[in-house]
């Protein structure tokens, strides 16, 4: 009778064991499940944090991109036409430029050392200082148109032509095509060195 009562308390502690095991791994299960949903969701967070991120990002950088590169105020024909207009008065000015500095040059060293009287009655020596000096004024003036010409190109080039270097604002395109070069309004180029002062 004992030996049968052992038997049955064994066969039920056989059946709790299971039923424990089973216990315990489905709370494993609800555990890991749990946890997965816990890893989505921060996953999910994430990826929207840098979705929002990335989109606020996003127009900031096509505004740089937009302040970089202004749009062109004029078409490519009448940006091409300035170009032959400019690169035309480029070798004008140059070839006067090497000219005058020619001329100069030449002065100099055609003046003998006794054409050089500092009298009161003969001012031939100064005269031909003055000239030569005259000369070397005009070639240095060329020059300078030059490289407001070749300014003007590099405003061709990088898409601001046509735009005040001091106020920013749009040059006319009439004044544009009677001076190609024109880096300034009207109205700041007569107001003269004042625009310098803050």
């Amino acid at each position: 009778m004992a030996t049968a009562k052992k038997a049955s308390a064994r066969k039920a502690a056989a059946k709790k064991a299971p039923a424990r095991k089973r216990a315990a791994d489905s709370s494993k299960a609800e555990t890991a499940t749990s946890k997965a949903g816990a890893t989505k969701k921060t996953a999910a967070k994430k990826t929207a944090a840098k979705t929002a991120s990335t989109a606020k990002r996003a127009p900031a950088k096509k505004a740089a991109a937009r302040r970089k590169a202004p749009k062109p105020r004029f078409g490519e024909v009448f940006l091409e036409k300035q170009r032959q207009a400019l690169l035309a008065e480029r070798r004008r000015y140059t070839e006067h430029a090497e000219r005058y500095e020619a001329e100069a040059e030449q002065l100099v060293n055609e003046r003998e050392p006794g054409d050089v009287q500092f009298d009161e009655e003969s001012g031939e020596g100064d005269s031909i200082a003055v000239e030569r000096d005259r000369a070397l004024q005009i070639s240095a003036r060329e020059r300078e148109e030059i490289a407001e010409i070749d300014a003007a190109l590099a405003r061709i080039e990088d898409g601001t032509y046509g735009i005040c270097v001091v106020s920013g604002k749009p040059i006319p395109k009439e004044r544009l095509e009677a001076i190609p070069h024109a880096s300034m309004r009207v109205e700041v180029k007569s107001s003269g060195p004042a625009w310098r002062r803050p």
